[in-house]
């Protein structure tokens, strides 16, 4: 009977997070399909066939576009939102585009009617976004603050459930709930400490409390399955929040499997997301093929500067480590003058191995461009953690926690790194850990919509002074 409670809780607590999208998506497809059918039928003096079709493909592309951009995701703020919104219809219209091309009906379709209809779809997207999300956070806000809450437990992890669940969630607490020891944690940070877990029950009926969340490390297992049996017969929901504190947390979330609540401690995208992997896969080669055709002139200019100012290959190649730790062969312009170095020596500030020609290409990041031909060959990714040279990764393996780790997603051209100012020479440990936290922090926060933000901030970034 037990069993059966729990899984019923896990399954609509998964269902009550796909509402949200469905109520947003269908409101954003009726207008649309009204939209079009209005536009036709005033600009054309009909509904023909095409439209119809049209009519029939949008919804059908529409859910596992919106779904892989997590358009409608939950705890996202009104601009953010909206820009999503603006993201995934470019991209619905574009695929649209696509197919009308392919099977060549393109010419079929009124080019007022598409142009107006993507205009006005755009903003009639926007205000069924803004009115749903408004009243959706009225409702989950009012349902939050009718909770009266409490804290079990007085650790870090307790004070930083604290601060989420108060000043994010803006969600009544009344106080933490100790172990016994003095909370001199909870006391110093303003908190308040109404009582110890021997009077856990009186607590509840005192103050009225009609949530608790646990918040203890793993080490309390026994005591956590205690008051959870002890909690059963009381009308209070009971949460418990693990203390993770001391693992690096890799992509992690919740799930069910057959039933059971299942919590993924360390999971790559590749397998947590295959569908939205496969979409990063498509739009990598696309944009890849399309920088190197608009790009070629420029890198054949660069390929004959190198060729005819120093001696050597105009490509240098390398080995390093890609997904999940294979050895790949990394292409670049060479920038420095052909010399023997076994030890993979970093290019530091004032180099004397650079090369005039390799000075300005190191500086521009041109000398990246032909890593557009790794992503061709499915080595790289434009976006993901910089790849190193393999005797770096022996290096710093043994020398920074789960630094390999890194390599659960395919490396890029740039990343989060590259674009918060970790870039160049990394000369110290501790440079290299902020590099490596910016790695994680990206593989765990990944989507599709994190890499089109990256791509547009990169250009940027190259006006740092710590390229040379």
């Amino acid at each position: 009977m037990l069993d059966r409670r729990k899984r019923s809780r896990v399954t609509a607590k998964g269902a009550s997070g796909g509402i949200t999208f469905w109520v947003q998506w269908g409101a954003a497809l009726s207008s649309l399909l009204l939209l079009l059918i209005g536009l036709t039928v005033l600009k054309t003096d009909g509904f023909d066939a095409q439209y119809r079709m049209l009519a029939v493909l949008l919804p059908l592309a529409a859910v596992p576009v919106y779904t892989l951009m997590r358009v409608y995701q939950r705890g996202v703020g009104y601009f953010a939102g909206a820009t999503r919104v603006l993201v995934a219809w470019s991209v619905l219209l574009a695929l649209l585009v696509a197919v009308a091309f392919v099977t060549k009906t393109s010419e079929s379709f009124s080019r007022e009617v598409f142009l107006q209809w993507a205009a006005l779809g755009a903003i009639a997207q926007l205000i069924s976004y803004v009115i749903i999300h408004n009243i959706n956070e009225r409702l989950y806000s009012r349902h939050r603050a009718k909770r009266v809450a409490a804290i079990i437990g007085t650790n870090s992890s307790a004070l930083s459930l604290a601060e989420k669940i108060t000043r994010e969630r803006g969600e009544p607490l009344r106080g933490f709930i100790s172990m016994g020891d003095d909370a001199d944690e909870v006391k110093a940070s303003g908190y308040t400490t109404i009582g110890t877990v021997s009077s856990l029950r009186s607590l509840v009926a005192n103050h009225s409390i009609t949530r608790l969340y646990i918040a203890l490390p793993l080490s309390e297992a026994k005591q956590i399955e205690g008051l959870y049996i002890d909690l059963l017969d009381i009308s209070v929901d009971v949460v418990w929040v693990p203390d993770f504190a001391d693992l690096v947390l890799l992509n992690h979330s919740v799930s069910e499997i057959a039933g059971m609540p299942a919590i993924h401690l360390n999971e790559s995208p590749l397998t947590a997301y295959p569908a939205a992997i496969a979409v990063k896969s498509i739009l990598d080669k696309a944009i890849a093929l399309m920088a190197l055709v608009v790009l070629s002139p420029l890198m054949l200019g660069v390929a004959l500067a190198i060729k005819l100012t120093s001696r050597g290959p105009v490509i240098f190649k390398q080995l390093r480590h890609g997904c999940n730790g294979a050895i790949i062969e990394v292409w670049k312009f060479r920038s420095m003058r052909v010399h023997d170095d076994a030890d993979v020596k970093q290019a530091s500030r004032g180099d004397s191995r650079i090369t005039p020609v390799g000075r300005f290409i190191r500086r521009s990041s041109i000398d990246e461009l032909p890593q557009l031909i790794n992503v061709l060959q499915g080595r790289m990714s434009l976006v993901g953690p910089r790849p190193h040279a393999v005797q770096h990764n022996d290096y710093y393996s043994d020398k920074i926690h789960a630094y390999m780790a890194r390599h659960r997603i395919k490396p890029g051209i740039t990343g989060l790194a590259q674009i918060s100012g970790c870039r160049g020479e990394t000369e110290t440990i501790d440079k290299m850990e902020q590099r490596v936290e910016l790695d994680l922090a990206y593989i765990n926060r990944w989507s599709v919509w994190l890499d089109i933000k990256i791509l547009v901030k990169t250009p940027m970034s190259l006006l740092s002074k710590d390229i040379y």
